[in-house]
């Protein structure tokens, strides 16, 4: 179905044409003034010079056309050539009934690409943080969206697997003199020692060089070892990983782009992309129009050691050998910019993916504590993301027990889990990615306000009233019918924008307009709650008409927040 913005585009640019004008210029907006009307059309403004006529005449002109349409109750011009519209409650209402009846809510498929979502990039042998938290969080949401828009997305974890972190795990394993494999509670201690012996002892870092070197050309030893540690490290991955609903199609990491790496590189120079700099091989990537310099994309350093773009140009090869894809999408910290757009333009340059595929980076900014800096535990080290998850729980849990609510303890609990999720999500996806923002858990998880659990709230009360209304022999199906009060309207119009916010929310790549969309939905519908004696209306056509907008609303809000990557309980 149309979006209804179209539809009474549409109409207006047929008064337009009937008046004897160009209709090129001329749209409906929501107006910016809802005090004065619902729709604006400022189509008479920007004909009046070519037209030699005053914008407010030729807005009379285009009203006088619009008498008698069906799509408005109001159609009025206000100087200095402004056109007021206001919906008619009955078309209004017909649009709402004929939404209602699509189990899609307006979208269409129109996408048909393959897209790949790279998100999550974790490295194996230690435990997920909270830095981890907005790639997983902004990935998988990016991801769901690219689904429910048609195409046919997979998310890639993209692990770290492959680098000197396993030559610093063996290094140190060797020092100890441990003959057998590791614990991951042992890897969980082994690695962050290894690492901080490594900034202070060189012949150490040296070692875990040599021993990276040996691994990645074949060493069988050190190969069982790090097949030890994938295993059990990607089992606590998917544990942990699932505690968010997030979750992957395809599990690769550096190590399966490794073997690429070689023809890729034999290409790039025969090809005449690839050149000596300082001993390093590098390829430019700067471009006439670059405002400022951008340095060549280094491929292999000076010693033949290969680098993160190296790795991430032959996991594009991959990506082209095995799904050629239409989109790649990167959920990577902002601050990665540089670094994706040098990788970018040497796929580009060097041949590895075709000029029509898109390469697209969507950087995200830091989650801080309220002290404005990157978040921390109380002690001030680096928190897991598993002691988030508990912290955001136990908090959702108290304010259950506090609000009395009547459930089991097992229910309790079930219910406290959703709540938090939706608290963390929401509370990080509500912002826009690209931009800082500060956790504060104690908003968060508040019933109140722009929160996750007011969201979820919204829904659990649709849900109660649609039980008590078949409780009471109520039956669903009944056709929507015209607004009866401003807020019912108020919430049929905000209904009627979910295609269109779906639409921009993916072209832009900002799962944050679903947030803020649902945001409205739930204030206009608990308006029109506060409102409307629903269960004890007697009129049941009246009646039955509430109930499917109240279906109509709960399937919406759903919907945004399976997209997000949760859902809502029965109670709360």
């Amino acid at each position: 179905m149309k979006a209804l913005l179209d539809i009474l585009g549409e109409e207006l640019k047929r008064a337009f044409r009937d008046a004897g004008y160009d209709d090129g210029r001329v749209g409906v907006t929501i107006s910016n003034r809802p005090d004065l009307c619902e729709y604006q059309c400022n189509g008479a403004m920007a004909l009046a010079k070519e037209a030699h006529k005053a914008p407010l005449e030729i807005a009379g002109e285009v009203i006088s056309r619009l008498e008698g349409s069906q799509y408005f109750e109001k159609a009025e011009c206000v100087k200095p050539g402004f056109i007021n519209l206001n919906i008619s409650a009955s078309y209004l209402a017909s649009y709402i009934s004929e939404e209602s009846r699509d189990e899609r809510y307006g979208v269409g498929n129109m996408h048909k690409d393959r897209v790949i979502v790279d998100y999550g990039g974790p490295n194996v042998a230690k435990p997920l943080h909270i830095g981890h938290l907005r790639a997983a969080i902004i990935g998988e949401a990016v991801k769901r969206l690219s689904k429910y828009v048609g195409n046919d997305t997979s998310g890639d974890i993209h692990m770290g697997d492959w680098g000197l972190q396993i030559g610093l795990i063996i290094a140190e394993m060797k020092e100890r003199g441990m003959d057998r494999m590791p614990t991951l509670d042992e890897l969980s201690e082994i690695y962050p020692a290894a690492s901080a012996k490594s900034k202070e002892d060189e012949e150490f870092k040296d070692k875990a060089m040599e021993i990276t070197y040996e691994l990645q050309h074949g060493n069988e030893g050190y190969l069982s070892i790090w097949r030890h540690i994938m295993d059990i490290s990607v089992a606590d991955l998917k544990e942990n990983y699932d505690k968010l609903n997030v979750s992957f199609e395809i599990w690769k990491g550096e190590s399966d782009a490794d073997p690429y790496i070689a023809d890729m590189v034999d290409r790039m120079k025969k090809d005449g992309y690839a050149y000596e700099s300082q001993g390093a091989l590098v390829v430019d990537v700067c471009e006439e129009s670059d405002t400022k310099e951008i340095p060549p994309c280094m491929i292999l350093k000076s010693d033949g050691a290969a680098l993160y773009t190296t790795t991430d140009l032959a996991t594009l090869v991959q990506r082209e050998e095995d799904y050629k894809p239409d989109s790649v999408i990167y959920v990577v910290d902002k601050r990665q910019d540089m670094h994706f757009l040098q990788v970018f333009r040497a796929a580009k340059k060097c041949g590895i993916v075709p000029e029509e595929t898109a390469l697209e980076f969507l950087g995200f900014g830091t989650m801080n504590g309220k002290d404005g800096k990157p978040f921390k535990t109380r002690s001030g080290g680096v928190m897991r993301l598993q002691e988030l998850i508990d912290d955001v729980y136990e908090r959702c849990l108290e304010r259950m027990r506090e609000n009395g609510a009547e459930m089991s303890e097992e229910e309790l609990r079930d219910t406290a889990g959703k709540i938090g999720l939706a608290a963390i999500k929401y509370g990080d996806l509500s912002n826009e990615a690209r931009k800082d923002y500060i956790f504060d858990i104690d908003k968060f998880t508040s019933f109140e306000g722009n929160t996750g659990p007011y969201i979820l709230y919204t829904i659990v009360r649709i849900k109660s009233i649609l039980r008590k209304y078949a409780e009471n022999g109520g039956k669903d199906g009944t056709r929507i019918l015209p607004a009866a009060n401003p807020s019912e309207k108020d919430l049929m119009m905000t209904l009627t924008g979910f295609a269109p916010m779906i639409e921009g929310a993916w072209r832009d790549l900002a799962p944050h307009r679903i947030c803020a969309y649902i945001y409205q939905v739930a204030n206009d519908f608990n308006k029109f709650y506060h409102e409307t004696r629903i269960i004890s209306e007697e009129d049941k056509d009246r009646q039955g008409s509430w109930i499917s907008l109240l279906i109509l609303t709960k399937g919406i809000l759903e919907t945004c927040i399976d997209i997000l990557g949760f859902d809502a309980p029965e109670m709360m």
